[in-house]
């Protein structure tokens, strides 16, 4: 149950103007990319000045990250509760895995992971500040959970990061491949489904208790 006082109505308005300013960023920078994409543009598409967008977001940088954050916050608090540590493992790791290859095939992922690769050459901050609020965060979230399988002796002891990393990988070599270089326009059920039973096969494989 949440006890958080109400919000105030100034505080409802800001945040509604907030939430419409990071939905034009969004399709912005989607449809233009990021170096194509100005702070005056996204506020003449608002309807408003560009010295209000900037009482937001002081920068593009900022506002790109704030875009990110807001896309992926629901998203990571999914897969925390899907990382149950009561949980039986291999389940755990399978439910993990397909939500992941789920949101990283999706088209709005897929838009977003080709932006990044597209421009990070020429604006090498959006590669840093997609990491650190995408990748980096998953990563470490399934780290933590096989630094707890380990510890209960579920897996060999290893560097838990790297396990992170090596699962990951493994999900993410399939379908998510073909669709983000153009081979698939979308991945079927049964298709991604092979690639998360690939992918926890390997992996329990490799980091099997030790005998």
């Amino acid at each position: 149950m949440d006890f958080s006082p109400p919000m105030s109505r100034r505080e409802a308005k800001r945040r509604e103007r907030r939430d419409a300013i990071l939905c034009v960023a969004q399709r912005s920078f989607l449809e233009h990319g990021y170096a194509a994409t100005s702070m005056s543009a996204i506020a003449a598409e608002l309807g408003g000045s560009k010295g209000t967008l900037w009482n937001y977001f002081p920068s593009k940088q900022e506002l790109f990250a704030a875009v990110l954050r807001h896309a992926t916050a629901a998203y990571h608090a999914e897969l925390l509760e899907l990382l149950d540590p009561e949980g039986a493992l291999e389940p755990t790791l399978h439910r993990f895995a397909t939500e992941l290859l789920q949101k990283v095939t999706s088209p709005e992922s897929i838009a977003l992971h080709r932006l990044v690769v597209a421009e990070a050459g020429r604006s090498p901050e959006i590669g840093v500040i997609f990491f650190e609020i995408a990748p980096k965060p998953t990563r470490k979230l399934l780290s933590d959970f096989l630094k707890g399988a380990m510890d209960r002796k579920q897996l060999r002891q290893a560097d838990p990061e790297l396990a992170a990393r090596a699962l990951i990988i493994l999900n993410l070599a399939g379908s998510y491949q073909q669709v983000m270089w153009g081979q698939l326009a979308a991945p079927s059920p049964s298709q991604m489904e092979a690639d998360v039973a690939f992918a926890i096969d390997c992996f329990l494989r490799a980091y099997a208790p030790d005998a």
